[in-house]
Protein backbone atom coordinates (compact mmCIF):
# COMPACT_ATOMS: atom_id res chain seq x y z
CA UNK A 1 0.00 0.00 0.00
CA UNK A 2 1.28 3.45 -0.93
CA UNK A 3 1.49 6.52 1.29
CA UNK A 4 0.82 10.14 0.25
CA UNK A 5 1.63 13.36 2.07
CA UNK A 6 1.02 17.09 1.67
CA UNK A 7 3.75 19.25 3.21
CA UNK A 8 4.23 22.97 3.68
CA UNK A 9 7.98 23.05 3.07
CA UNK A 10 9.60 25.71 5.23
CA UNK A 11 12.36 28.04 4.06
CA UNK A 12 15.85 26.57 4.39
CA UNK A 13 15.09 22.89 3.70
CA UNK A 14 16.13 20.85 0.68
CA UNK A 15 13.37 18.90 -1.11
CA UNK A 16 15.20 15.63 -0.52
CA UNK A 17 16.03 13.04 2.10
CA UNK A 18 19.73 12.43 1.39
CA UNK A 19 22.46 15.01 0.83
CA UNK A 20 25.87 13.58 -0.06
CA UNK A 21 28.05 16.71 0.12
CA UNK A 22 29.98 17.76 3.21
CA UNK A 23 27.98 20.85 4.18
CA UNK A 24 25.18 20.23 6.66
CA UNK A 25 21.78 20.82 5.07
CA UNK A 26 18.27 20.56 6.49
CA UNK A 27 16.36 17.69 4.90
CA UNK A 28 12.69 16.67 4.70
CA UNK A 29 13.20 13.70 7.04
CA UNK A 30 13.72 16.19 9.91
CA UNK A 31 10.12 17.39 9.55
CA UNK A 32 8.25 14.07 9.81
CA UNK A 33 8.87 10.35 10.12
CA UNK A 34 8.18 9.49 6.46
CA UNK A 35 8.13 5.78 5.52
CA UNK A 36 11.00 4.31 3.52
CA UNK A 37 10.70 4.94 -0.21
CA UNK A 38 8.98 8.32 0.15
CA UNK A 39 9.91 10.78 -2.62
CA UNK A 40 9.13 14.44 -3.20
CA UNK A 41 7.07 15.04 -6.35
CA UNK A 42 9.03 17.80 -8.03
CA UNK A 43 11.18 20.16 -6.00
CA UNK A 44 11.26 23.48 -4.28
CA UNK A 45 14.63 25.21 -3.89
CA UNK A 46 16.15 25.53 -0.44
CA UNK A 47 15.09 29.19 -0.31
CA UNK A 48 11.56 28.53 -1.62
CA UNK A 49 8.58 27.57 0.51
CA UNK A 50 5.15 26.09 0.23
CA UNK A 51 3.27 23.13 -1.15
CA UNK A 52 5.22 19.93 -1.69
CA UNK A 53 3.56 16.60 -2.38
CA UNK A 54 5.30 13.39 -1.34
CA UNK A 55 4.48 9.80 -2.19
CA UNK A 56 5.79 6.25 -2.19
CA UNK A 57 4.12 5.71 -5.60
CA UNK A 58 6.28 6.52 -8.65
CA UNK A 59 3.31 6.44 -11.06
CA UNK A 60 1.49 9.16 -9.11
CA UNK A 61 4.70 11.20 -9.08
CA UNK A 62 4.95 11.01 -12.88
CA UNK A 63 1.32 12.05 -13.39
CA UNK A 64 1.61 15.10 -11.15
CA UNK A 65 4.91 16.26 -12.65
CA UNK A 66 3.36 16.20 -16.14
CA UNK A 67 2.74 19.40 -18.07
CA UNK A 68 -1.02 18.87 -17.69
CA UNK A 69 -0.82 19.97 -14.07
CA UNK A 70 -0.59 23.68 -13.19
CA UNK A 71 1.63 24.87 -10.37
CA UNK A 72 0.77 28.23 -8.79
CA UNK A 73 3.32 30.39 -6.98
CA UNK A 74 2.89 33.55 -4.94
CA UNK A 75 6.00 35.69 -5.35
CA UNK A 76 7.07 38.71 -3.36
CA UNK A 77 9.17 40.90 -5.64
CA UNK A 78 11.49 43.85 -5.21
CA UNK A 79 9.53 46.97 -6.21
CA UNK A 80 5.92 47.51 -7.21
CA UNK A 81 5.35 45.14 -10.12
CA UNK A 82 3.60 46.76 -13.08
CA UNK A 83 0.78 45.47 -15.28
CA UNK A 84 3.25 45.67 -18.21
CA UNK A 85 5.68 43.32 -16.42
CA UNK A 86 2.81 40.91 -15.71
CA UNK A 87 1.84 40.97 -19.41
CA UNK A 88 5.44 40.13 -20.39
CA UNK A 89 5.47 37.18 -17.96
CA UNK A 90 2.14 35.95 -19.37
CA UNK A 91 3.43 36.03 -22.95
CA UNK A 92 6.75 34.33 -22.10
CA UNK A 93 10.17 35.77 -21.27
CA UNK A 94 13.70 34.76 -22.16
CA UNK A 95 15.63 33.13 -19.32
CA UNK A 96 18.93 31.27 -19.08
CA UNK A 97 18.57 27.51 -18.78
CA UNK A 98 21.54 25.09 -18.68
CA UNK A 99 23.80 27.64 -20.38
CA UNK A 100 21.37 28.35 -23.23
CA UNK A 101 18.58 30.86 -23.71
CA UNK A 102 15.02 29.63 -23.24
CA UNK A 103 11.69 31.41 -23.77
CA UNK A 104 9.11 30.41 -21.17
CA UNK A 105 5.74 29.16 -22.38
CA UNK A 106 2.74 31.47 -22.08
CA UNK A 107 1.27 31.28 -18.58
CA UNK A 108 -1.19 32.94 -16.24
CA UNK A 109 -0.07 35.75 -13.95
CA UNK A 110 -1.70 38.57 -12.01
CA UNK A 111 -0.92 41.10 -9.30
CA UNK A 112 -2.08 40.17 -5.78
CA UNK A 113 -3.76 43.20 -4.23
CA UNK A 114 -3.75 41.66 -0.75
CA UNK A 115 -0.55 40.52 0.98
CA UNK A 116 -0.79 36.75 1.62
CA UNK A 117 -0.70 35.74 5.28
CA UNK A 118 2.16 33.22 5.34
CA UNK A 119 3.67 34.49 8.55
CA UNK A 120 7.32 35.47 8.83
CA UNK A 121 9.89 33.52 6.87
CA UNK A 122 12.69 31.61 8.62
CA UNK A 123 15.18 34.26 7.48
CA UNK A 124 14.23 37.94 7.36
CA UNK A 125 13.85 39.12 3.79
CA UNK A 126 14.91 42.74 4.31
CA UNK A 127 13.36 45.80 5.84
CA UNK A 128 11.18 48.55 4.45
CA UNK A 129 14.07 51.04 4.19
CA UNK A 130 15.13 49.28 0.98
CA UNK A 131 11.93 50.35 -0.78
CA UNK A 132 8.56 48.79 -1.51
CA UNK A 133 7.79 45.19 -2.39
CA UNK A 134 4.71 43.67 -4.02
CA UNK A 135 3.14 40.25 -4.59
CA UNK A 136 2.03 38.45 -7.75
CA UNK A 137 0.64 35.04 -8.67
CA UNK A 138 2.35 33.08 -11.45
CA UNK A 139 0.82 29.83 -12.73
CA UNK A 140 3.05 27.59 -14.86
CA UNK A 141 2.93 23.99 -16.05
CA UNK A 142 6.62 23.65 -16.84
CA UNK A 143 9.39 23.48 -14.28
CA UNK A 144 12.77 24.70 -15.43
CA UNK A 145 15.42 25.25 -12.73
CA UNK A 146 14.49 28.37 -10.69
CA UNK A 147 12.12 29.32 -13.50
CA UNK A 148 9.72 31.63 -11.63
CA UNK A 149 12.61 33.55 -10.03
CA UNK A 150 14.24 33.95 -13.44
CA UNK A 151 10.94 35.11 -14.97
CA UNK A 152 10.42 37.94 -12.46
CA UNK A 153 14.08 38.98 -12.74
CA UNK A 154 13.77 39.06 -16.57
CA UNK A 155 11.06 41.74 -16.29
CA UNK A 156 13.00 43.80 -13.73
CA UNK A 157 11.41 42.62 -10.47
CA UNK A 158 13.69 40.13 -8.67
CA UNK A 159 11.94 37.60 -6.42
CA UNK A 160 12.50 38.08 -2.69
CA UNK A 161 10.19 35.30 -1.48
CA UNK A 162 8.56 32.44 -3.37
CA UNK A 163 5.74 30.25 -2.00
CA UNK A 164 4.05 27.48 -4.01
CA UNK A 165 0.36 27.58 -3.12
CA UNK A 166 -1.21 25.07 -5.53
CA UNK A 167 -0.43 21.93 -7.56
CA UNK A 168 -3.39 21.02 -9.76
CA UNK A 169 -6.37 21.18 -7.40
CA UNK A 170 -4.36 20.56 -4.23
CA UNK A 171 -4.02 23.82 -2.30
CA UNK A 172 -1.73 24.85 0.54
CA UNK A 173 -4.73 26.37 2.34
CA UNK A 174 -4.10 26.80 6.10
CA UNK A 175 -1.19 24.35 6.36
CA UNK A 176 1.56 25.98 8.43
CA UNK A 177 5.28 25.84 7.59
CA UNK A 178 6.64 22.40 8.53
CA UNK A 179 3.17 20.86 8.86
CA UNK A 180 2.45 17.50 7.16
CA UNK A 181 -0.94 16.15 6.17
CA UNK A 182 -1.32 12.41 5.52
CA UNK A 183 -3.83 11.78 2.72
CA UNK A 184 -5.28 8.59 1.32
CA UNK A 185 -5.06 9.76 -2.28
CA UNK A 186 -4.19 13.09 -3.96
CA UNK A 187 -6.91 12.44 -6.55
CA UNK A 188 -9.64 12.08 -3.94
CA UNK A 189 -8.85 15.50 -2.45
CA UNK A 190 -9.97 16.97 -5.76
CA UNK A 191 -9.24 15.54 -9.14
CA UNK A 192 -5.80 16.83 -10.10
CA UNK A 193 -5.84 15.69 -13.70
CA UNK A 194 -8.93 15.93 -15.91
Amino acid sequence: MHHHFILHKPYGYLSQFIYELKRKKRLLGELYNFPEGTMAIGRLDEDSEGLLLLTTDGKVSEQIRSKKVDKEYYVQVDGVITPEAIEQIKKGVEIGCNGTKYVTKPCEAFILNKIPNFGPRGKKIRDERHGPTSWASIIVNEGKFRQVRKMTAAVGFPTLRLVRVRIGNVNLKELQAGEVLVVEDFFKINSIID
